[in-house]
């Protein structure tokens, strides 16, 4: 007599292999999202790291910068030429010089007039200036500006006097016969009067934008020669002369302009 058939026991066997697959595809998938939970935190730790490697070497490298560049800049000047000092040639101006001289003279306690004597001169002068290389130097990082506090602005003594296109004129009057005298008396004070020009403000002033070109390039040369101005590390570099530090006003972020310590 044949035995009753089990149902159940039919359908469990009908889907033990479907169900086998099913959980090994729900375990196999489970695996999967934790192999990539784990490898996004690890490229995360990694890259956090990396980024926070970089930010410290970024700052070591700026700071060494900063500390360092005044250093280097002035040990690599050239000491002296032969001036007995180094110099840096950063501007020139011809300027048409004009002096006169008006002598007048009397007798017998200033009663009787003998006349007057009129001198001028007119002359092309050549102005030179340069800052001392070895004369206090300081250069700052801010940002992306390179700020250079350079010396003074001097002028290259005597100045340079062209004779050859000198214009001179004498008047006197009858009782007058010094006008030669007088009109070489007035070449000779032309050196010494035109080196007090030459240190004037007024002066100064013509060629300080020619000298500040020359300041900033002569620096921007030397960074790239030194390789600081690499990976856009500046976009600017700018000179301040003693005294501009009054007026001066830094970078836009920076605020006003101070002296540098030391």
């Amino acid at each position: 007599m044949p035995e009753p058939r089990n149902d159940r026991n039919d359908l469990i066997l009908a889907l033990r292999w479907p169900l086998v697959l099913f959980a090994l595809a729900v375990l196999g998938f489970l695996a999967y999202r934790e192999t990539l939970d784990r490898a996004g935190e690890g490229a995360r730790a990694v890259g956090e790291l990396a980024g926070s490697a970089a930010d410290r070497a970024q700052q070591l490298a700026e700071g060494l910068f900063t500390g360092d560049v005044t250093e280097r800049f002035v040990s690599s000047m050239p000491k002296v030429d032969r001036s007995g000092e180094g110099r840096l040639e950063v501007a020139r101006a011809e300027i048409v010089e004009r002096f006169n001289r008006r002598d007048e003279r009397r007798m017998f306690f200033d009663v009787l007039p003998l006349g007057i004597t009129e001198v001028e001169i007119e002359v092309p002068v050549t102005y030179r200036y340069h800052v001392v290389l070895e004369a206090e130097w300081q250069i700052e990082v801010r940002g992306p500006v390179c700020l250079v506090f350079a010396p003074e602005i001097r002028p290259s003594l005597p100045p340079s006097i062209h004779t050859d296109r000198m214009r001179s004129r004498a008047q006197q009057d009858l009782l007058r016969f010094d006008g030669a005298e007088q009109l070489e008396s007035l070449r000779r004070s032309l050196t010494p009067r035109l080196s007090e020009r030459a240190a004037s403000p007024g002066h100064t002033d013509l060629v300080r934008e020619e000298a500040r070109r020359a300041v900033e390039t002569f620096v921007r040369t030397w960074l790239l020669d030194q390789e600081f101005w690499v990976d856009d590390r500046f976009s600017t570099v700018r000179v301040i002369f003693p005294d501009e530090l009054d007026t001066a006003v830094g970078a836009e972020s920076a605020g006003p302009v101070e002296a540098p310590e030391g």
